[in-house]
């Protein structure tokens, strides 16, 4: 089928948000216009639930992160992601009206709401999908970089544009800085600069930026052009710390800080550690019983699985979960496990695919050496061969390690140390951006991870 719009990243966005937009105004209009037919302040009440549903709506469409075109144009998210958000959205307005301003809805009419607008957003992004969300949407780019990295150049032009164009970027450009022909050829790049939107740069030290750079860089943004640098882009697009491409200047990127501003998120913090742990101790207790009974006849041997972890400030302290793995998992010594480990028991796989494994983690939480949200916590035999590979690894351990993280919602099952690395660079955005925002968006990955039964 031909494509019938062609729209840029922000454009493709918009158009998907005011059709959401557009959905959720008419649910809440029919709501409202049966519900308070004839009310003595209709209008009053109308007017505060639209506006209270057009900002839940806009708070849980962020959280989950619906606007990612990446996912938004495949079939099975727009599925998931929009019946996850329109069953969240629909309750959530139902008991925030409820409660602002003592409205009881029709029955009738609140059935509709809430079975029919999760399908409406479904539907409706199905067809942004085959119209044009599915087509490329790319920024043509320039990519300059120093000689020096002139070998890792194919490698930086594959990160920008991700992969298949994920990004959004597409290289037309590469220019080196001792390009002098070209830098200095005017009409050359005033040509370039009325095709292009933006612009990355890769330099070891911006102070020795040649002046035909710094002079082709201003012009850019003369013209309203974006300019990176490339770590800069690798945070943006990836939410990661590109740990490779920092070298001394680690410190300066990540600058730690201690300020009154984290009161808020560590009262947060403290806040989902105190309601979790009610909620998911209660599970656990629930849990133990069916676990202790399976255990005896499909995974015999201990119920529980005690093992030591490097937490804050470098501390040992004892981690506790469901064993799901034969007894002596680790005669042959200490190695990490992998998705289809050959150790893992036939019940052990079950308790992993629903993360039930996990829930006796709520011990470590409860003796505080763990939070909910932090980054994994790893045995000492890995923490040192990993310090080893990157000087920056125990970076991690400035703040509580996590049942779940950023690393966990945003990379792969890790199985051996490289991935170990690779986990590094999203820990250590987390650390340098925690906000309760960015927390909550980990839950609700954490919480649509454990609904899709989805490795982390």
């Amino acid at each position: 089928m031909n494509r019938v719009f062609t729209l840029n990243v922000v454009e493709r966005k918009l158009f998907l948000f005011i059709g959401d937009l557009a959905i959720v105004l008419l649910y809440l209009y029919l709501l409202t216009n049966r519900t308070l037919k004839g009310a003595f302040d209709q209008e009053s009440q109308s007017f505060t639930i639209y506006i209270v549903g057009i900002v839940l709506f806009s708070v849980i469409a962020y959280v989950i992160d619906i606007y990612n075109l990446e996912r938004a144009s495949r079939p099975i998210s727009i599925f998931r992601l929009s019946l996850v958000v329109g069953i969240l959205y629909s309750f959530s307005i139902f008991f925030l009206t409820v409660l602002l301003i003592n409205t009881t809805f029709s029955r009738p009419y609140l059935m509709v709401f809430l079975a029919l607008m999760p399908f409406s957003l479904t539907a409706w992004r199905l067809i942004c999908s085959n119209f044009f969300i599915s087509q490329p949407f790319l920024k043509n780019t320039i990519f300059i970089y120093e000689d020096v990295f002139g070998s890792e150049k194919e490698e930086y032009i594959k990160d920008i544009e991700g992969n298949k164009n994920s990004n959004g970027f597409n290289v037309r450009v590469d220019i080196s800085t001792e390009n002098d022909n070209f830098l200095n050829n005017p009409k050359r790049l005033n040509k370039i600069i009325n095709k292009i939107d933006t612009v990355i740069i890769r330099i070891r030290n911006y102070q020795d930026m040649p002046k035909e750079v710094e002079k082709f860089l201003t012009k850019t943004m003369y013209f309203g052009k974006e300019v990176f640098t490339f770590t800069s882009f690798y945070e943006k697009t990836y939410e990661a710390l590109p740990l490779n491409l920092l070298g001394n200047n680690f410190y300066e990127v990540l600058h730690l800080k201690n300020t009154k501003s984290h009161y808020i998120q560590k009262l947060f913090t403290k806040f989902v550690d105190i309601v979790l742990c009610i909620f998911v101790g209660f599970i656990f207790v629930l849990a133990v019983p069916p676990v202790m009974f399976f255990n005896l006849f499909l995974n015999r041997g201990p119920l529980f699985y005690i093992q030591k972890r490097i937490g804050k400030k470098g501390k040992e302290f004892n981690i506790y979960k469901f064993r799901s793995m034969v007894v002596d998992a680790e005669k042959a010594g200490a190695k990490m496990a992998t998705n289809n480990d050959a150790r893992i028991t036939p019940f052990g796989k079950i308790l992993r695919k629903f993360r039930v494994d996990e829930l006796p983690q709520i011990i470590s939480v409860i003796n505080g050496d763990m939070s909910f949200i932090g980054p994994r916590p790893e045995r000492k035999v890995f923490v040192d061969q990993l310090d080893k590979m990157n000087p920056f690894y125990s970076v991690r351990h400035v703040i509580k390690p996590g049942i779940t993280g950023w690393a966990q919602v945003k990379y792969k099952y890790g199985e051996n140390l490289e991935d170990s690395i690779r986990k590094l660079e999203y820990d250590l955005y987390y650390i340098k951006n925690r906000s309760v925002t960015l927390d909550i968006r980990i839950l609700f990955k954490t919480i649509t991870t454990i609904l899709f039964s989805r490795g982390v």
